[in-house]
């Protein structure tokens, strides 16, 4: 199983980024898919998933209509679109893929996402 994750680097407040994951070693589009970041010194936290094949997203109230998730179920990617980025989005991203029954969980190792003032 992998999960790599490109598109990080560094953005100018108000500047926008596209993450993408690329997946392989599992059916994909029976998995839910998740982008979390996890910030310096402070906890992971979830940013946004797909569930039911990218048929229903949720988004963590600080970065609902700024940023979009979606998934190409063919290509077995998923991407974050992140629009009006904040210093606050400073993180490292990281892609998360669950079974809907929470028996199997896959990383990515991460990418940086960096947002100056």
């Amino acid at each position: 199983v992998q999960l790599v994750e490109s598109g990080g680097g560094l953005v100018q407040a108000g500047g926008s980024l596209r993450l993408s994951c690329a997946a392989s070693g599992f059916t994909f589009n029976r998995y839910d898919m998740r982008w979390h970041r996890q910030a310096p010194g402070k906890t992971r936290e979830l940013v946004a998933a797909s569930f039911d094949g990218g048929v229903r997203t949720n988004y963590a109230a600080s970065v609902k209509g700024r940023f979009t998730i979606s998934r190409d179920n063919v290509q077995n990617t998923v991407s974050l679109q992140m629009n009006s980025l904040k210093p606050e989005d400073t993180a490292v991203y990281y892609c998360n893929a669950r079974d809907p029954y929470g028996d199997m969980d896959y990383w990515g190792k991460g990418t940086l996402v960096t947002v100056s003032s």
